[in-house]
């Protein structure tokens, strides 16, 4: 029987930890084609909210006037030649996805990425796009998160009402564009910490997808 419930789920941070690849490969583009070299904690406000704003604001901080969408294809390119054969899912994820299927629960993928990094990723940790039900990346949505766009729009490829949702997030963005679209909200402390996501409006907080509490398996069947 179809589970009443479905989950969707944020891609960076919780399926995978692709934040150190795409940054080698965005201080790459920044040293090669606008010969500055930029440091890898420049990026850190950035992180979440989708590559223009990513490669942007660092840009910005150095008085860089960006060639866009040329200098974000080149990052694309360096960061999907980097990642081959280093990117590994997170601890619990193929399992937590296997079990999902097992108990007939839709599932989507919700990254605020654009469609080459969320394919690419996914390829390589062994779970491609179609292994969802529905995957929605951040060139298909126009208010990133803390909007709730993308989740909205996840649960309604999935044909679930968002309130019957579980979002899984890593970032306060995230969390709060989760409880923006009236979904319950699993943060996964891969880059914050549990009270930080729980005060950002996390209902369950774990280490990783392998390490849930059985109160969120509970919710989900």
């Amino acid at each position: 029987m179809q589970s009443e419930h479905g989950v969707i789920f944020d891609m960076d941070g919780v399926l995978c930890d692709s934040e150190p690849f795409i940054c080698a490969a965005a201080c790459r583009m920044f040293k090669e084609t606008h010969q500055v070299n930029v440091a890898p904690e420049d990026f850190i406000p950035f992180v979440g909210a989708g590559e223009d704003r990513y490669l942007g604001g660092v840009a910005e901080k150095h008085g860089i006037q960006l060639n866009m969408p040329r200098d974000k294809e080149r990052t694309y390119a360096i960061y999907l030649e980097i990642i081959r054969g280093r990117l590994q899912p997170l601890p619990g994820v193929r399992e937590f996805i296997e079990w999902c299927r097992e108990h007939n629960v839709r599932m989507a993928v919700a990254s605020s990425a654009d469609r080459i990094k969320v394919d690419g990723n996914l390829r390589e940790i062994g779970v491609p796009a179609d292994s969802f039900d529905a995957c929605v990346s951040g060139s298909e949505i126009e208010h990133k998160k803390p909007a709730p766009d993308i989740f909205l729009k996840a649960a309604e490829l999935l044909q679930i009402p968002a309130g019957k949702c579980i979002v899984v997030e890593d970032a306060v963005n995230g969390i709060q564009a989760g409880r923006a679209a009236g979904a319950r909200c699993l943060g996964l402390t891969t880059s914050f910490d549990a009270e930080t996501l729980s005060a950002a409006g996390a209902h369950w907080t774990a280490p990783h997808l392998g390490a849930l509490s059985e109160d969120v398996y509970k919710y989900v069947v």
